[in-house]
């Protein structure tokens, strides 16, 4: 009888195979039904979500409504990362349109080092592969699945579209030095990082209550003098399409993650449902608890603290099963 991890290993295997074999439409059709599925049994991660999405919208939202189409949005992710090595580069190029993206390009030609700080928003795998496609090899950090075979079964998945990906734990060294080198060089870093994996993050304003969010980005960009770009994404029908923001102003941790919280807060509003935070973001709040209020937009305004720590860092790059 394998051993649970083995068992899970086993299971994304032919998962990954039979998926990439069936038919495209029959296949989506398999992962929205699922999505429902899981919708009504209402688990601690779909609870977790409703009551994430319930900060981002307004009053009056459905937010059973909202959450059936985020839960599809997610399995949506999920199908796609499972046939993407299958899909031609012309459709994972071609049909992704990202506003303003000037701004990457500036910065990377500027070679002082990038950093795209993300969300947990639309398919972060496929905008990889879409950058790796056009011209800009980057560097990411995953969080280390359990069994190890699993693990390293996301990362050569990763890196066949062109990502460089570091552990976050257990490598021959920390990854902030091989972060900080790599921007040193010019290179571009790929951090997700609207939420806290450290206990050491930033306290922000998020729709107008506290969070804390990952310290690497500024942290990083502040040590290497890295452009830091706040990065969107959402599906749009069958494509996919981003936002680039402007750089960050280099001030001090505290007030850059502010910032990068607040253009994630921007682009959440118009596509909540394509925000897959299964997991929790304010730490106030009750397991599965939906909050008393919900605000539609996020309030400005400063954090304090902020340690400031590269550690502390962003929670890793395209994330896998078990990282939300």
């Amino acid at each position: 009888m394998p051993s649970s991890g083995r068992f899970t290993d086993l299971t994304y295997a032919v998962g990954w195979r039979v998926v990439r074999a069936l038919p495209e439409r029959l296949a989506a059709r398999g992962f929205a039904a699922g999505a429902d599925w899981a919708t009504r049994r209402g688990g601690k991660g779909v609870r977790r979500l409703r009551s994430n999405l319930a900060h981002a919208v307004p009053d009056g939202t459905d937010l059973d409504a909202l959450t059936k189409a985020a839960m599809r949005s997610y399995a949506r992710y999920w199908l796609e990362v499972f046939r993407l090595q299958d899909m031609p580069p012309e459709r994972y190029i071609g049909d992704m349109f990202i506003h303003d993206e000037h701004y990457l390009r500036d910065a990377y030609a500027a070679g002082k080092g990038m950093i795209l700080a993300l969300p947990h928003m639309g398919n972060w795998e496929q905008a990889g592969a879409w950058l790796a496609g056009t011209g800009v090899p980057f560097t990411t950090v995953a969080e280390r699945l359990k069994p190890e075979s699993l693990f390293d079964r996301f990362v050569a998945f990763r890196e066949s579209l062109g990502m460089e990906v570091i552990p976050l734990t257990g490598g021959a060294e920390p990854p902030s030095a091989l972060l900080i080198e790599r921007l040193l060089a010019g290179g571009c870093l790929c951090l997700l990082a609207d939420r806290d994996l450290s206990a050491r993050g930033v306290p922000v304003d998020f729709f107008g209550a506290s969070a804390r969010m990952a310290a690497g980005p500024a942290a990083l960009a502040l040590r290497t003098g890295a452009a830091l770009l706040p990065t969107t994404l959402w599906f749009e029908g069958k494509a996919w399409r981003g936002r680039i923001f402007p750089p960050v102003e280099h001030t001090d941790v505290a007030t850059m993650t502010q910032e990068m919280a607040d253009a994630f807060a921007a682009v959440i509003v118009e596509h909540p449902a394509d925000w897959h935070m299964l997991q929790r973001v304010w730490l106030d709040e009750p397991d599965g608890a939906a909050p008393e209020r919900a605000a539609g937009q996020a309030a400005p305004g400063g954090a304090a603290g902020g340690n400031g720590d590269v550690e502390a860092g962003g929670n890793g790059g395209p994330s896998g099963p078990g990282e939300r």
